[in-house]
């Protein structure tokens, strides 16, 4: 029997990964933003010292081969949880976002922490974005900084219609990094909960920033999954071929930066080495398909 129009519309294919970013196996790269005001690592040194920051990594990423950008509050420490997220710290990322996706040709994603779902969407659409990045889309979840969490799937997917943001793609965690995951819900529940409820593909992760997921796990993932798979926390040029024979994209920022070092600039060496070693699987993994 054929389906309901209703049925039709909301099944309606949206852009692939390959698609968004014209390339199998993309690699996004993260543009951490310095602490925005009102975070305490914030001294008062105003948008346009955060926007420089933001652009010369974005610039150093972008010739080091990466095939998206992610502007991210990283270093807004400790978190606020979900619409806890301060006006001042939305802003100020909406207003450096805007500047990146101006300047760079390529896709750029917005990742609001921890779980600024509507936040997140609300700065995608301001700063032109074309995807984002929401920690709990589905399920419950404890975070490191206290809190007990929720998904936030309803308000979430009435907004992208009521903001005709149709368009941004939504990548949703799975067994989110700096949480635990409410007593019951399973990575194969949660990712059967995150598919249902319209995530675009499933992000799966370390326990922290910088750690890397088990690769059984995203063997598990890549398992139950009917979205694309996407890593997001922990790769390196030495891990990204083991993560690539089952994720199907990464998002990486500590390994980029200079030592491995997290709060230091991105390091253009060390991104080419990571892009070399990505596009060495893909090559591979094309060979394989064409056999």
């Amino acid at each position: 029997m054929q389906k309901p129009e209703w049925k039709q519309a909301m099944d309606q294919p949206r852009l692939s990964l390959a698609e968004l970013f014209k390339t199998e196996n993309p690699v996004i790269g993260m543009v951490h933003l310095w602490p925005l005001p009102g975070a305490p690592g914030y001294t008062g040194y105003g948008m346009t010292k955060i926007v420089d920051h933001a652009l010369s990594d974005a610039e150093l990423l972008v010739k080091g081969g990466v095939d998206g950008l992610m502007v991210e509050n990283m270093w807004d420490l400790p978190y606020y949880v979900g619409n806890g997220v301060k006006p001042e710290s939305i802003t100020a990322q909406a207003v450096a976002a805007s500047k990146v996706v101006e300047r760079f040709d390529l896709p750029v994603g917005i990742n609001v922490i921890h779980n600024g779902g509507i936040n997140c969407l609300s700065i995608a659409v301001a700063a032109g974005a074309k995807f984002m990045r929401v920690c709990i889309l589905t399920g419950a979840r404890v975070w490191d900084t206290g809190e007990l969490d929720h998904g936030c799937a309803a308000d979430l997917m009435r907004k992208r219609k009521e903001l005709h943001a149709d368009h941004i793609q939504i990548y949703a965690d799975v067994d989110k990094k700096h949480s635990v995951a409410f007593p019951g819900i399973d990575l194969a529940t949660h990712i059967e909960w995150t598919e249902f409820y319209g995530a675009d593909g499933l992000i799966v992760s370390g326990r922290m920033t910088g750690s890397a997921p088990d690769v059984n796990k995203v063997r598990e993932a890549k398992k139950h999954a009917h979205k694309p798979i996407l890593i997001g926390s922990g790769s390196t040029a030495e891990n990204v071929g083991a993560f690539l024979e089952y994720a199907d994209g990464i998002i990486v920022g500590t390994s980029l930066k200079h030592d491995g070092i997290g709060e230091n600039p991105v390091d253009v060496n060390r991104v080419r080495k990571f892009m070399d070693a990505a596009k060495t699987v893909r090559e591979r993994n094309l060979a394989h398909a064409a056999r």
